[in-house]
């Protein structure tokens, strides 16, 4: 009889607590108000940043980003210590069940614009789910319950902060960072030939001496110059680059910057403004660079940084 009281009350807890965790993935947060005005389904099956946690560091001045990294993972620890409980089952099947559970409560969000569907958070799910149930294996030894359930805590904390130190290394090799500062004039142009109109000489924009360290482009007496680089497929770029109409220099000018055909940049500089102007592109993918320059526009210290893993 007392057994069967104990496994109606853990019944009742694990349902409550579900009930509680479904509210938190599809109505907390003003869900329903923006699933109102989104029109479009989201479903990131790579995460940006992989597996956002918080470092140490990060505590000190805690952001909203940080607290969800962390629940992500905290909150679903009852699920690995519940369901045991209840129900005799292998790591392995437990896993296998939660995870297939995971998928399709995050489709479930993406499709009903509730949410989105998300890898990352599938799994930190499955990560909460699994150290819950390593910290019943180690906890749940004994006769007593209060014992068996402050043994879990405990376990739960060691192995929530081994998972955590884990993560923390993998999102080190795995986070892409902006590569060091390439100079466009280190590549050739379209024709194999060194790149031209590189070079260097200082000029004033609004009375202030600006001095190239790269390179420096114009028309050349030209009313239209274009300057076209093969980059070779080359993915995750910014390009960067400074422009202006030298105090010398009357008239106005335009840039227009295009990619494999796809415009990413139209500009035009009026040379009353007098001041320089400094704008980056996020590419995607490139393989041909074109840079048209019309007027009296000089570009300078024109380059790329290339997104690369830390271990690159």
């Amino acid at each position: 009889m007392q057994l069967k009281q104990h496994r109606k009350m853990m019944l009742a807890i694990t349902i409550s607590y579900t009930l509680l965790i479904l509210y938190f993935l599809f109505f907390a947060f003003g869900r329903l108000d923006r699933a109102g005005h989104t029109t479009e389904y989201t479903f990131m099956f790579v995460p940006d940043d992989f597996f956002r946690v918080p470092s140490l560091s990060d505590l000190l001045h805690p952001t909203v980003m940080d607290a969800v990294g962390i629940g992500n993972i905290a909150a679903f620890i009852p699920f690995g210590i519940l369901i045991p409980l209840l129900y005799r089952t292998r790591f392995v099947r437990f896993m296998a069940l939660f995870i297939l559970s995971i998928l399709v409560l995050e489709t479930t969000q993406a499709l009903t614009f509730l949410g989105s569907f998300d890898m990352n958070d599938v799994i930190q799910n499955a990560s909460g789910a699994a150290i819950g149930f390593g910290a019943y294996k180690l906890g749940f030894r004994t006769n007593n319950d209060w014992r068996n359930i402050a043994a879990a805590g405990i376990a739960s904390v060691f192995l929530m902060l081994g998972v955590w130190g884990v993560f923390g290394m993998a999102s080190q090799v795995f986070t892409k960072e902006m590569g060091p500062f390439v100079a466009i004039n280190d590549w050739n142009d379209s024709s194999g030939s060194p790149s031209a109109g590189t070079k260097l000489y200082r000029f004033k924009i609004g009375g202030q001496d600006v001095e190239p360290q790269y390179n420096v482009y114009s028309a050349e007496g030209k009313s239209k110059e274009t300057y076209t680089y093969t980059l070779g497929s080359k993915k995750e770029l910014y390009l960067f680059l400074n422009y202006g109409i030298p105090d010398q220099k009357d008239g106005h000018g335009s840039i227009r910057v295009t990619v494999d055909g796809h415009e990413f940049l139209s500009v035009t500089a009026e040379a009353g403004r007098h001041e320089a102007d400094m704008s980056f592109i996020f590419l995607p993918q490139a393989n041909e660079l074109a840079i048209t320059i019309e007027g009296n526009v000089t570009l300078w210290d024109v380059g790329f940084k290339e997104m690369v893993y830390t271990w690159n």
